[in-house]
């Protein structure tokens, strides 16, 4: 296992000057992150292309995000966050999910330290947050500069080209399932919504209307499946599952809850 902390996060020894007066100037230390992409899905003029953002440590400023009653409410307290935390000038939207999931154990371990403890059915659990593992992207199914893949579907034989998302795209996303929600209650899009933006050709066709016929009437639920989890095995991202051991002794993964508690350990 690669430790998250001193292997992942560059330490960068640098600091920013705050003028606070015309008397007193403050220092802090911002750090280097590692993304797991390491910018190669990003193109040669984006900033993120570089595989690396820097980010200051969090103060008493941001801890006031945390308990900002319009943020919870609306979801987006954790990305208003990292927003104020990261110094590089970058668009936040261009960030895929698995380099901003970095961006965030990272800005925990900084502002809260590496251990998070939990409650999962019952009883607590406590995970060293420095030791979570990176899961790099495959250099060899990429053209650098690129976010373009292809898969061959098992069953069908179809040949998908897709991207990976990025947090701008997810927030397109929710709110496209929120408007269907909103027309009708009973509809459950999420699934086929996430394929549709994800796909981007089928066998060669990447015109929208044959991806949306594609996914709602031809694609097979197995060849669905086996998509999606090629997708989650093969896309860059930190390792966030935790082995707990039930009460008959048996371990299993389970999937590190993500709660308030994760950036404020006493709420």
């Amino acid at each position: 296992m690669v430790p998250f902390l001193f292997f992942y996060i560059f330490i960068s020894n640098k600091s920013k000057v705050i003028k606070m007066s015309d008397e007193k100037k403050f220092k802090f230390p911002t750090e280097m992150i590692d993304l797991p992409s390491k910018g190669l899905v990003y193109p040669p003029d984006n900033p993120l292309s570089k595989g690396k953002v820097e980010m200051k440590y969090m103060t008493a400023k941001e801890e006031d995000i945390l308990t900002n009653q319009s943020y919870i409410k609306n979801g987006t307290v954790i990305d208003e966050l990292l927003k104020t935390l990261i110094v590089s000038k970058i668009n936040y939207n261009d960030l895929i999910i698995g380099d901003k999931n970095a961006i965030m154990v990272a800005a925990r371990v900084l502002g809260y330290g590496k251990n998070y403890t939990f409650t999962y059915s019952g009883e607590e659990h406590t995970v060293d947050l420095s030791s979570v593992d990176p899961k790099p992207l495959d250099e060899s199914a990429i053209t650098k500069g690129k976010n373009e893949f292809t898969f061959t579907l098992p069953n069908s034989g179809t040949e998908l080209s897709y991207r990976i998302l990025t947090h701008g795209d997810d927030s397109k996303i929710n709110a496209e399932i929120r408007g269907i929600k909103k027309l009708n209650k009973n509809a459950s899009p999420d699934v086929s919504t996430r394929l549709k933006h994800m796909i981007t050709a089928v066998d060669g066709d990447v015109s929208s209307k044959t991806i949306r016929e594609f996914v709602d009437t031809y694609m097979l639920a197995m060849d669905a499946r086996a998509f999606r989890e090629h997708v989650k095995n093969t896309q860059p991202d930190v390792d966030l599952t935790f082995e707990v051991e039930g009460p008959d002794g048996d371990v299993k993964d389970i999937d590190i809850p993500i709660t308030l508690n994760f950036f404020w350990p006493d709420a």
